[in-house]
């Protein structure tokens, strides 16, 4: 589990083929180390990665196919600037909002305006995750976690203060870039509630011959 407050930015360093899988190995920079082990998430670009090597300065992770499949990893090249957040600890500071690494589908960067010190952002998202969307609410985009200032037809805005352009990588974003997005988790379960109940419902008894037998129509 993350927050989407994004601890450093690190830089692809390697990218191995593994069959159709591949691993990648990614420089930590300023993120701290010392208390990570073998089998530790670290939370890259918004992908919840699982640390299979590690030294003081950079770790190694392995991205099956599907991750490949659901998420910009496949566009990505050596030298490439990555987020990077480590799990949360049950005693850390709740900054963002609840964030589970699992990429729920892939945008891109249509608009870019300078707004006084402000950077705005318009993401166009899939279609099939627009309806997760609120005004107001919070997304996590490559990792970072950014609340919605608006919406239209399957696209949402953002507005980035420069010290979040200065602490991740979405300074540099440009129009065309594809971004790692994760709705919501909170939307998902209230999602899935209503439906459920609305599955499980008993049907009625209560008919019209019923009302008017009991004098209520």
């Amino acid at each position: 589990m993350f927050t989407g407050i994004v601890e450093a930015v690190g830089t692809l360093t390697a990218i191995t083929p593994k069959g159709e899988d591949i691993s990648v190995t990614v420089d930590s920079g300023k993120l701290d180390m010392s208390d990570v082990k073998l089998g530790d998430s670290i939370a890259t670009n918004g992908v919840c990665l699982t640390v299979v090597a590690f030294n003081s300065n950079s770790y190694t992770a392995d991205l099956s196919l599907e991750t490949l499949n659901k998420t910009g990893f496949s566009q990505y090249q050596v030298g490439g600037k990555v987020n990077l957040e480590k799990a949360m600890l049950p005693t850390t500071r709740f900054g963002g909002h609840i964030v589970s690494g699992h990429v729920d589908g892939v945008g891109e960067i249509v608009e870019r305006n300078q707004v006084g010190r402000a950077i705005e952002f318009w993401v166009a998202m899939p279609a099939e995750i627009s309806k997760y969307v609120a005004e107001k609410g919070s997304i996590t985009v490559d990792g970072i976690s950014l609340t919605v200032n608006a919406l239209r037809k399957n696209a949402f805005k953002l507005t980035i203060v420069p010290h979040t352009g200065e602490e991740t990588t979405i300074a540099d974003f440009h129009v065309g870039r594809k971004v790692n997005l994760e709705v919501d988790v909170l939307a998902r379960y209230m999602e899935r509630l209503l439906t459920s109940q609305q599955a499980q419902a008993p049907e009625s008894r209560i008919t019209m011959e019923f009302l008017q037998q009991n004098g209520f129509a």
